[in-house]
């Protein structure tokens, strides 16, 4: 099976992306980052499920008819979506658990459009699509104070928690399980029960019996993926954006298509003293000789003009080396640009799908 496998980086210069909420500081009423203490040092980080959310949002925008969006349905205290993967690319690609349930009204609007698929049993679908939570590569977190004193009475005083440094996360994605869906009656690969499966069938999606699956057409899921990739180098979000305006794209991006699940580019980016990611030279050699039979395409490094200059200049003086040691080289550019070579990449090499 086929992966894309990857590393990215988001420059965070004075910015509060993921807030744990309220507690009580010096003015009783401070709005604290979430953070990782480990020795006594605070690292700030973004959590998987925000940026899952940041990718979702961004999604939406491209409308209905490109990105489809799953309805989501309410009870007293769950909520779920219709878990049908052939009509919604959002529960295809994140995934999705859902049991036999009472069917009620969806609060989203979106919802009116469309009928509630049947559920008779449980059915789970693990997201091909992951990411890893996205963490600062230097630890520092900062207060700001200040007072709500507009119009009459008097000031109300407040603080909130920020930091500047780069946050670094793992992402990856199963190609093999994007658009190929499961009725093999176990934890997280039933996700097709007798109601979608009908679906499926009337679809006339291709079933494989020997495996248990029902498959999109290879066009549709390489569209699905592409649409997914496109978004990433394009991600909006973040919370305090009104005082702390941050584009969350990613300034740098390693990766690859790869045999397998194993994420080899974690350690290719450090920080530096400043909170700067800089290459590991070390490491992208050393992935080179250990996995680079497992490396499928070019290895793809995005790194962004005007951030951190003097790194990316490093890593320019030993691309050549870099080229000869990875079996099919390595292509440099803008993180957008990249991910879009990947996206089109994969219209020439549907056997990654398989």
């Amino acid at each position: 099976m086929a992966f894309i496998s990857g590393i990215q980086i988001i420059h965070a210069p004075a910015s509060a992306l993921n807030n744990a909420g309220n507690n009580g500081g010096e003015t009783d009423n401070i709005v604290q980052v979430k953070s990782i203490r480990v020795a006594n040092k605070a690292y700030p980080y973004v959590s998987a499920q925000s940026y899952r959310y940041w990718l979702r949002s961004t999604l939406e925008e491209l409308g209905s008819e490109v990105w489809t969006t799953a309805p989501i349905f309410r009870e007293k205290k769950i909520a779920y979506t219709d878990a049908n993967p052939i009509s919604y690319c959002d529960d295809d690609l994140f995934g999705y658990m859902r049991a036999p349930g009472k069917k009620v009204e969806a609060a989203d609007s979106r919802a009116a459009m469309t009928g509630d698929t049947p559920t008779k049993e449980t059915v789970t679908r693990v997201s091909p699509f992951r990411v890893g939570t996205l963490v600062g590569l230097s630890d520092g977190v900062t207060k700001d104070f200040g007072t709500m004193s507009r119009q009459e009475g008097n000031p109300v005083p407040h603080e909130h928690q920020f930091y500047r440094t780069s946050l670094k996360g793992m992402f990856s994605l199963d190609l093999g399980s994007s658009g190929s869906f499961s009725y093999q009656n176990r934890t997280g690969f039933l996700n097709l029960d007798e109601e979608r499966i009908k679906i499926a069938q009337e679809q006339n999606l291709q079933h494989n019996e020997k495996q248990r699956t029902y498959a999109l057409s290879t066009e549709e899921r390489t569209r699905r993926i592409s649409l997914l990739l496109r978004s990433m180098p394009v991600i909006t979000g973040g919370a305090k954006q009104g005082v702390h305006y941050t584009d969350v794209s990613p300034v740098v991006v390693v990766m690859a298509v790869t045999k397998g699940g194993n994420n080899p580019f974690q350690y290719t980016m450090e920080g530096d003293s400043e909170g700067f990611a800089r290459p590991v030279f070390e490491a992208l050699r050393e992935i080179a000789a250990v996995w680079g039979d497992t490396i499928l395409s070019s290895l793809f490094i995005g790194w962004t003009q005007g951030y951190a200059d003097m790194h990316r200049a490093s890593l320019e003086a030993q691309k050549d080396e870099l080229h000869k040691l990875y079996p099919h080289g390595i292509i440099m550019g803008h993180p957008r640009s990249l991910f879009e070579q990947m996206a089109t990449l994969l219209q020439d090499r549907p056997e990654w799908l398989s």
